[in-house]
């Protein structure tokens, strides 16, 4: 079996969306002094690679702990756009053509190739997603969707509009941002695993998102 980590690295001071939590990891025993070692994390509930449950933007939506957990492993569709400049919007006719014979599909995640920004002032001017690949993947019966950015809505100058967010979560969708390391996966459809920790009422996670290609034995 071979596995692919599609996660970023949590650590103090990584980057986070402006105004979220800092992130602080601090070792607060040790097995020299203590005897066993602990650490003290201090962390926002979208820090790193995280899942946007429904109630992250949708009043009175899906908390993260009531997802079901089969939504979120299954066959996934990743779908290259990594010709994008910063604020570019990947309108749904780039895309229609990689978008084709969902059937099966569990989760649609685009590479825009931005990850390699991560920790840098120009990962905030990433590309972003026309609302109609939104309405376009739901139609297709595609409620999990991610993105190796910050957003698939604009993170600066948004005037508070979030139409991405607005369709996706609104329609019970969820949304898993930070994404990192897709162009590894190069094999068709993996298996994608997205689990969240289960933060009772959470509006979001963490997940240690992962892509498996699983070996096939020969039938005896």
């Amino acid at each position: 079996m071979r596995i692919v980590d599609l996660s970023q690295p949590i650590h103090t001071g990584m980057q986070v969306f402006p105004g979220d939590p800092a992130v602080t990891v601090t070792t607060v025993a040790t097995v020299v002094e203590d005897g066993y070692q602990v650490a003290e994390l201090h962390a926002g509930s979208h820090t790193g690679t995280h899942l946007d449950a429904p109630l992250h933007s949708i009043v009175d939506g899906e908390p993260v702990d009531a997802i079901d957990l089969r939504r979120l492993v299954g066959t996934a569709r990743i779908v290259d756009c990594a010709q994008v400049g910063a604020h570019d919007v990947v309108p749904w006719a780039a895309v229609e053509s990689r978008l084709e014979r969902l059937e099966g599909i569990a989760m649609v995640l685009f590479r825009t190739g931005w990850s390699e920004h991560f920790g840098d002032r120009r990962y905030l001017e990433h590309p972003v997603l026309a609302p109609e690949i939104a309405t376009r993947l739901l139609e297709a019966g595609v409620t999990v969707m991610g993105v190796d950015s910050l957003n698939p809505d604009p993170t600066l100058d948004n005037d508070g509009q979030l139409p991405f967010h607005a369709i996706f979560l609104g329609a019970g969708g969820v949304i898993v941002e930070n994404l990192t390391n897709l162009a590894a996966v190069t094999w068709d459809d993996p298996l994608v695993s997205v689990l969240p920790l289960p933060l009772v009422g959470g509006d979001g996670a963490p997940v240690r998102a992962v892509a498996l290609e699983l070996d096939v034995l020969p039938a005896r």
